[in-house]
C-alpha cells in the first residue's frame, strides 16, 4: 500500500486588489460579477496569488463564487507555482471558502502538489488559510 504522509500549511491572505465587473444583472434576481483578485500569502505558503471569480451577488448583499487562482511563491521553501479551485460564500461581512489544488498544475519544486484547504476573513481584513497537502 502506499500511503502519502500529508502536511498542514497555515498563513494568512492579504488582498491588494479586488476589482468586480458585473457581465449580466436582472431587475429581480442576483448579478453575476467577474472579480479579479491579487493577494499575498503568509505564513507556511508565501507569495503572490492571482484569481479569476464568478460570483453570484444577492441583492441582500450576500454571494457566492467560484474561480481560479494561480500561486507563485513557496510552501515549506519549496518553490514553484501552483493553482487552486475555490468556492465559496459572503454572508454579511463573513467570506468562506474551500479549495483544492488543481491536479497536475504544480510547477517547479512543487511538481506533483495535491491537497485541499480554504480560507476564512472578515471582509476587510486578512484571511486565514489552511492547505493540507501532499507530493504525488
Amino acid at each position: 500500500m502506499d500511503e502519502k504522509h500529508t502536511f498542514r500549511a497555515t498563513g494568512h491572505t492579504e488582498v491588494k486588489a479586488y476589482v468586480p465587473t458585473t457581465f449580466d444583472e436582472t431587475a429581480d434576481g442576483p448579478a453575476l460579477n467577474e472579480v479579479q483578485v491579487t493577494e499575498t500569502f503568509s505564513g507556511d505558503i508565501e507569495g503572490q496569488g492571482i484569481a479569476r471569480v464568478i460570483q453570484v451577488a444577492r441583492r441582500d448583499g450576500s454571494a457566492s463564487f467560484v474561480g481560479l487562482e494561480r500561486v507563485r511563491g513557496t510552501i515549506a521553501d519549496l518553490s514553484g507555482t501552483f493553482l487552486l479551485q475555490v468556492s465559496g460564500t459572503l454572508v454579511g461581512q463573513q467570506m468562506q471558502s474551500e479549495w483544492f489544488v488543481v491536479p497536475g498544475s504544480g510547477t517547479g519544486r512543487l511538481r506533483g502538489l495535491r491537497g485541499d484547504g480554504g480560507f476564512k476573513a472578515q471582509v476587510g481584513q486578512h484571511g486565514a488559510i489552511w492547505l493540507d497537502y501532499f507530493f504525488e
